[in-house]
């Protein structure tokens, strides 16, 4: 087959699409058949891109569709794989075509299994490899693991997706946390509360990020995941989803455990001094029992919220650095001031649906400012996972058509940012934990070069989001600020025409008394500056909440080319928790890569390549 890039057609040229926004259980097969692509016109444009009759091509097929808005007409642009008919040599004209920039070879994006286990493979519990984490990292895992025959046991500290939906729900409507079952921990990770964005940045030469939405369009989200420029699934689709994964990993062999905390390594040296991983202590947190596990191959598949683990990780002397992240607010406009500024007037157009901005500037004080997370037509959610403690996160349906769009406005910070004093250590860590860990920390900023402390930026964290608890009332209620009070330094006292989202509630106050004062001045400086790149994000009346903490793990728990720990063998950190992922596809591609080194490692490569 040959890909074909660049293709362009007018909007007008599609057939109109109803956005079909089946978030609910009604949802059938009807709703979820591919659209009717304009097959016809493709073909064309193909045959006279390559120079040959439309006859001469037998079939094509769509790969990938985007919007191009930056001209008054609003293009749809294509990537088309085209198979040539009987008689035609592709290789002369793939060889005509060598040095075109948008013409060349399909390639090859289908999964090979890098090894499959023998029969009677896990026999003993001890002989299996235990995944830590169901989110995206620890489901793909789990799921590669179970697909080559290796019968993983995955343990999770949160419930199932609807156990922990109904927990969510009693912060969001009753202003009562469950630190055990939260936006952040429980069956789908953080991203199951998300937008459900599957696009990403990452490198991806062997087109895993393929493989994960393949699973996911067979565990029943949108097939068109496959082929829009941006896709996304919502909240209540992703939960169907992340059930019909579970179900496929148990079929296969493989055990989920809800509602075990793993609270403990247990480890061994060889004579050669290496020491390794040979199981976990996990509570049973209905029960209160801890039971031992044994383990020799175990994925740690954390989210960037598992704090108390990565204490514990330290404590046991694992390999973890501090690694930078960024800190803000959400902020939210009318959805339809981002549909006009971003599509004209093409706004409101169904193919198009709720637009989506992403937005940068680098403040004259060295900060950088940009939009993170940006969530159309959603909402603001509470992501807490800490008594006294407010977070803010976003989140959207399918449909995307709430009236507000939200995003993150945050700004990257480094270890020179995170506290150095012995009452933010014990404030985050208590009193005898924060002055032993606060004193680590003096010691490593004293070496040459200076180091930070692998838990500072969790002090950073914590300190911010209890300042936005006390802000807020102590009552989960998040701090807000008006865009024009924030810029103009004065509290806010009364909503304008857009109003919050965030459930418990807004408190309106000076968002200056929560956030650094470097990223206070890095945020006036910026938001006029997006106010001329999409009109009207500076409006006086959108609404700033805060705090958002939790853009990325605040460390890195570092591994090798083989993906285990530098210095404790079996152990292989995953995920976005051990800053190797940002989001679910990217958390999902490197879930895949961790469970082909675990696969490799247990039976060796097997047939398929790598």
């Amino acid at each position: 087959m040959m890909r074909l890039t660049e293709l362009k057609l007018p909007l007008s040229a599609l057939a109109v699409e109803n956005r079909r926004a089946a978030d609910a259980p009604s949802e059938t097969e009807a709703d979820r058949a591919p659209v009717a692509h304009p097959i016809a016109a493709l073909t064309r444009l193909s045959a006279q891109a390559l120079g040959i009759a439309p006859e001469a091509i037998a079939q094509l097929s769509v790969f990938k569709r985007s919007f191009d808005a930056r001209k008054a007409e609003l293009l749809a642009v294509y990537i088309v794989d085209v198979t040539l008919a009987p008689g035609i040599d592709e290789a002369a004209l793939l060889a005509r075509f060598d040095q075109h920039p948008h013409i060349g070879a399909t390639p090859d994006m289908a999964y090979r299994f890098v090894a499959q286990a023998p029969a009677d493979f896990g026999q003993f519990e001890g002989e299996r490899p235990v995944v830590v984490g169901f989110g995206p990292c620890g489901m793909l895992a789990a799921l590669v693991l179970a697909q080559m025959g290796l019968k993983p046991i995955v343990l999770e500290r949160g419930k199932t997706v609807r156990e922990r939906t109904k927990d969510t729900w009693g912060l969001w409507r009753k202003k009562q946390l469950n630190p055990k079952s939260n936006v952040q921990f429980g069956e789908g990770g953080a991203g199951t509360f998300s937008d459900g964005k599957l696009y990403s940045q990452i490198r991806d030469p062997r087109h895993l990020g393929r493989k994960v939405m393949q699973e996911f369009v067979a565990a029943g989200a949108p097939p068109e995941i496959l082929y829009v420029a941006h896709p996304h699934i919502g909240t209540f689709k992703l939960v169907k989803v992340v059930e019909h994964i579970r179900e496929k990993i148990i079929a296969l062999g493989g055990e989920i455990r809800f509602e075990q905390r793993v609270t403990d390594l247990l480890t061994d040296t060889d004579r050669g001094g290496t020491h390794h991983v040979r199981g976990l202590r996990v509570l049973d947190l209905p029960s209160g029992e801890t039971r031992t596990i044994a383990a020799d191959h175990v994925v740690l598949a954390l989210g960037h919220s598992a704090r108390d683990t990565f204490a514990m990780l330290h404590a046991r002397g694992v390999f973890l650095e501090a690694k930078p992240f960024s800190v803000g607010v959400r902020i939210e406009h009318p959805q339809s001031v981002i549909d006009q500024a971003r599509w004209g007037r093409h706004a409101g157009h169904p193919l198009l649906g709720a637009a989506d901005y992403k937005l940068v500037h680098h403040a004259a004080n060295g900060r950088t400012v940009y939009s993170f997370c940006m969530c159309p037509g959603g909402t603001v959610v509470a992501a807490t996972s800490e008594a006294g403690r407010v977070v803010t996160n976003g989140m959207s349906q399918y449909s995307r058509n709430e009236r507000n769009a939200n995003a993150g406005l945050v700004v990257g910070i480094d270890a020179a940012d995170f506290p150095r004093d012995v009452a933010a250590w014990q404030a985050a860590f208590g009193e005898d934990d924060g002055a032993r860990l606060a004193a680590e920390a003096t010691a490593l900023a004293a070496q040459t070069p200076p180091q930070a402390h692998p838990l500072a930026g969790i002090v950073l964290q914590r300190a911010l989001e209890s300042r936005a608890f006390e802000a807020g009332g102590a009552s989960y209620e998040a701090p807000g600020q008006l865009v024009g009070d924030f810029l103009a330094a004065r509290p806010s006292t009364a909503f304008g025409g857009v109003l919050p989202s965030y459930k418990p509630g807004v408190k309106l106050g000076d968002l200056a008394t929560v956030l650094p004062a470097y990223a206070v001045e890095a945020m006036r400086e910026a938001l006029p500056v997006f106010g001329r790149r999409i009109r009207g994000y500076d409006r006086a009346d959108a609404v700033m909440t805060g705090v958002e903490t939790r853009t990325s793990s605040p460390l890195r728990i570092t591994r090798g080319d083989d993906f285990q720990s530098l210095n404790l063998r079996g152990l292989f950190p995953a995920g976005e928790g051990a800053g190797y992922a940002g989001g679910i596809l990217s958390a999902g591609v490197d879930g895949i890569k961790v469970g082909e080194a675990v696969a490799r490692s247990l039976v060796g490569s097997g047939t398929g390549s790598t």
